[in-house]
């Protein structure tokens, strides 16, 4: 198994996990590019956001429902905080493993990411 998210999630690399469930988990980035910086992503591997099937399509919505659970624990969701994916090379996905970024904790940039 080459996906480091996939060796998270079979527990055989360490992660600081905030939630999971039977469908998908969440950690704490180890290279955060804010104060808080929480990758959502679903247990089984769906490599991009573009591989999606019509049955899998709801996964999204429940990785989006997690993160805005974990941005109200995380004291961010008054504020303001930001949801990104990324899907493909040109769109700057690094990790082929389909994940949602939560970032807050500071005012971020008015461009995306």
């Amino acid at each position: 198994m080459e996906c480091i998210f996939c060796r998270i999630v079979v527990g055989e690399l360490p992660s600081d996990t905030l939630y999971q469930d039977d469908e998908v988990m969440a950690f704490r980035d180890i290279n955060p590019l804010a104060p808080t910086h929480v990758l959502i992503i679903p247990k089984r591997h769906i490599a991009f956001l573009s591989d999606l099937n019509d049955e899998e399509v709801s996964i999204v919505g429940h990785m989006a429902g997690v993160a805005n659970k974990l941005a109200r624990q995380e004291g961010i969701a008054e504020k303001g905080y930001r949801l990104v994916v990324s899907s493909g090379e040109e769109g700057g996905q690094v990790v082929p493993h389909l994940h949602m970024h939560l970032l807050g904790g500071r005012k971020l940039s008015d461009r995306l990411c």
